[in-house]
């Protein structure tokens, strides 16, 4: 068995086995806002409902951090296209090029890889972009700041809880793409 946590506003952030939501409990972080009905968890001492869902007494900490060196951000930071002809690659199709290769001493690092779609990443190969007479549209760097992306994994699918949904749908209404 799963609890969904929430966080201080009442939005998805985990699914966390039972055994991690109680212990949350007792320490105090965290209150139940629902529980599963036929579900009971004993002590010694104590018996409780097994939470369903569980929410953070405090905000969630989102202090200061660094911009993770990722696939899915070195997409993102270059907009989604190959650096070298401009045409938008998905991410099924995007290929990740070192523009100075590791065999020529390049290192894998935000300065040194684009995104480049497969008939260009294989038209540079093994070489630098000006020995493969290819031109980066623009100079790769670490970026400063990523654009606010919601990435969500939480779905309402066949089984989950129903404790759950209410919870899961308004996150699925307010973040899914509309229909034209």
């Amino acid at each position: 068995m799963e609890t969904l946590v929430l966080s201080q506003s009442y939005e998805p952030v985990a699914r966390i086995p039972w055994q991690r939501a109680i212990h949350l409990l007792f320490q105090g972080k965290v209150e139940v806002v629902e529980e599963y009905e036929d579900r009971v968890v004993r002590s010694v001492t104590v018996e409780l409902r097994m939470p369903s869902v569980i929410r953070f007494v405090r905000a969630l900490w989102k202090g200061p951090r660094g911009i993770r060196f990722s696939r899915e951000n070195v997409y993102q930071r270059d907009h989604c296209r190959c650096q070298y002809c401009g045409l938008k690659v998905t991410r099924p199709e995007a290929t990740y090029d070192h523009v100075v290769p590791r065999a020529q001493g390049g290192h894998t690092s935000w300065e040194n890889i684009v995104i480049a779609c497969v008939p260009c990443n294989q038209r540079k190969g093994n070489r630098t972009p000006a020995q493969a007479r290819l031109t980066l549209l623009a100079v790769p760097v670490k970026p400063k700041k990523m654009p606010n992306a919601v990435h969500l994994s939480f779905l309402v699918e066949q089984g989950v809880p129903m404790s759950w949904r209410k919870f899961l749908r308004d996150v699925a209404y307010w973040h899914t793409e509309l229909e034209t």
